[in-house]
């Protein structure tokens, strides 16, 4: 595997813009720097630089479809830090499963859906912690979850509108049910299922793909019911006012409401379920 101080390496992405229907109307290639985790078999994990920056975190007042828990708007700072291109794959999952135990088993092959590029699903907060923890030993490196704040700001890639891609997405740049389109974007296939990670093929500004929809992502952070006014605006690392986890990002089943950059869900560190996977993080050092 690999070992700290390895030399990263640049990437070209496409990046499209959509119009409130969801018609592309900008395309532009652009280039970010990644570097890849030799998981063993084969098998590579590709972390991307993220910048840090300032952004505005959560939903404004006027956003269709805004939930309760996505105000207030306020100022949040981020550190410069690495994360996954792509949700963690089946691949990488079992690759990682196979690792010496840190604190708890994992099972290879937990998902619904099977597939070696797919994302896994059905793992818990608490599993894909184990994860980290294991991959992090066998490294040497920080492997964690994202905190939300940082799984937002990696999301937006610098934009301000409901999603990365525009005011509104299409079942061409997500994988969600289509079925119910946001805004006045037009309905849609549903897939039915997760789809390989990347396989949409456009990224966000920051070359991440997948970030909204295909399956749900868990971060580090524990729930709360909105944003205080008092919570830290530099690398937040959430509130602790209860037990629940925060997952981002939405999954293959939900409507292009649920998918948008601010959207919050959340579950109990146990919760497993078919649309519901992670991606990784980790410090910037």
């Amino acid at each position: 595997m690999l070992k700290m101080g390895d030399k990263t390496q640049s990437y070209e992405f496409e990046v499209v813009t959509v119009n409130s229907s969801g018609a592309i109307i900008n395309c532009r290639k652009a280039q970010a720097r990644y570097y890849v985790e030799d998981l063993g078999g084969g098998v590579g994990l590709d972390m991307v630089e993220i910048p840090g920056g300032t952004f505005m975190m959560g939903s404004p007042a006027n956003e269709q479809g805004r939930g309760k828990d996505e105000r207030p708007q306020h100022k949040a700072t981020i550190s410069s830090f690495y994360m996954g291109k792509y949700e963690v794959t089946q691949a990488q999952w079992r690759a990682v499963a196979g690792l010496p135990k840190v604190a708890m088993d994992l099972n290879p092959d937990p998902s619904y859906s099977r597939g070696d590029d797919l994302p896994v699903d059905n793992v818990s907060w608490d599993e894909a912690v184990e994860f980290c923890a294991r991959l992090s030993r066998a490294t040497g490196k920080t492997y964690r979850l994202p905190t939300e704040a940082e799984w937002e700001y990696a999301c937006r890639a610098g934009t301000t509108t409901p999603f990365s891609f525009g005011e509104t997405i299409t079942p061409e740049l997500v994988n969600y049910n289509g079925h119910f389109p946001y805004g006045s974007g037009v309905i849609g296939a549903n897939r039915n299922g997760t789809m390989p990670v990347g396989s949409a093929g456009y990224a966000n500004g920051f070359g991440l793909y997948d970030m909204h929809g295909n399956v749900w992502e868990w971060c580090q952070d524990l729930y709360s019911k909105n944003y205080s006014s008092q919570s830290p605006s530099v690398d937040s690392k959430g509130q602790n006012t209860e037990t629940r986890r925060v997952n981002r990002g939405g999954g293959w089943n939900c409507s292009a409401r649920l998918c948008r950059s601010a959207v919050r869900s959340r579950g109990a560190p146990g919760d497993r379920s078919i649309v519901l996977g992670f991606r990784l993080a980790r410090t910037y050092n």
